[in-house]
């Protein structure tokens, strides 16, 4: 049966981590963060490579994953291989590919599966293989009754602390979205050095204006409308806002777009992609206008300047936050053309 959250920090906290772990959840946040733990766990223990497939769907070569896992590593060095299963369905390959694995593990190869959908009909034969020979975790949405704890939990993973009160103000502001409550969370980390928050003090630190204002300013530099991206950035800025409070959205729909743009190049189903993305309808059109600008490697070498971004806001990098947050909005509007802009390039 599926292991809690808790046995599954206990797991990676162990000497040795099963080899192979299925991660389901149609929580994005979860899902994201729970994945992002086991990679540490592994990195580690020494499983410095990483090869990722995006299983798109019937028409995906399990072939290519059997190989790998059964290959010897250029580096000499222990690898994890990932699949990234949107469906949570494999095809009959794929099953096959996975029990296999799961009867005779590759040395030193690491078999993470993670699956954005689940429901009683995903349960087959090669999930109950991971859940006898590996691990399942299966992280199921957060209930409306569950969130306060949720978030008081998180908070005080963060250092900081609330009144019930407090809270519940901030249950009533994120609206029950996992994704929001982090960033507003990582705001007040920057924002309120420590103690405890009342509710008046937790309703003057979380705004939600800045909120909406950073999904507009990424929404603008995504339509390539770049002067309107640097004016709601210079008017976050102007209101004290701090740019790693900033970055999460910018990077999450870089990723996104960076997830459909390896399907598009390597021949894949696009709308799937969309889809797999979570792209709303209303903003497909946006998306493929945004494609037509970057290619995989550009929308790698915008996450390549979020990265740096984010280590110059925590002090680890020199620069100034403020410019390159303006080159990465440039960036993302101009397409490939402005890429000169990047650090990376």
């Amino acid at each position: 049966m599926p292991v809690s959250a808790a046995q599954f920090q206990r797991c990676l906290d162990s000497q040795e981590l099963p080899a192979v772990v299925l991660i389901a959840s149609n929580e994005p946040l979860l899902r994201l963060e729970a994945a992002d733990a086991f990679r540490a766990a592994a990195r580690k223990q020494g499983f410095a490579e990483r090869e990722v497939f995006d299983v798109d769907g019937a028409s995906f070569d399990w072939s290519r994953v059997s190989q790998s896992a059964h290959a010897m590593s250029l580096f000499a060095s222990r690898r994890i291989i990932e699949l990234r299963l949107p469906s949570g369905r494999p095809s009959k390959d794929g099953e096959a590919f996975i029990q296999s694995f799961c009867a005779q593990p590759t040395p030193d190869v690491l078999l993470l599966i993670v699956a954005d959908e689940w429901s009683k009909k995903h349960e087959k034969p090669w999930s109950t293989a991971v859940d006898q020979q590996g691990m399942f975790l299966l992280l199921w949405p957060l209930k409306a009754q569950e969130m306060a704890g949720w978030l008081g939990r998180r908070l005080r993973a963060h250092g900081l602390h609330a009144t019930d009160e407090a809270i519940a103000q901030l249950v009533e502001r994120v609206e029950g979205n996992l994704l929001a409550a982090a960033q507003e969370i990582d705001k007040l980390v920057l924002l309120q050095p420590g103690g405890m928050m009342d509710e008046t003090q937790m309703a003057s630190l979380v705004a939600d204006s800045a909120r909406f204002d950073v999904f507009s300013m990424t929404e603008a530099a995504i339509q390539s409308d770049p002067a309107r991206a640097l004016r709601i950035l210079a008017s976050l800025r102007a209101e004290g806002q701090l740019v790693p409070a900033l970055l999460s959205w910018p990077t999450l729909q870089i990723q996104a777009l960076l997830s459909i743009a390896e399907a598009d190049e390597r021949g894949g189903n696009v709308a799937q992609a969309m889809k797999n993305a979570r792209i709303w309808d209303s903003k497909v059109e946006e998306f493929k206008r945004a494609l037509r600008r970057g290619d995989r490697a550009h929308y790698q070498a915008l996450l390549v300047q979020c990265a740096h971004i984010e280590r110059i806001g925590k002090g680890r990098e020199a620069g100034d936050p403020w410019q390159e947050m303006e080159r990465l909005l440039v960036a993302l509007a101009q397409g490939r053309n402005a890429r000169r802009l990047l650090r990376s390039a």
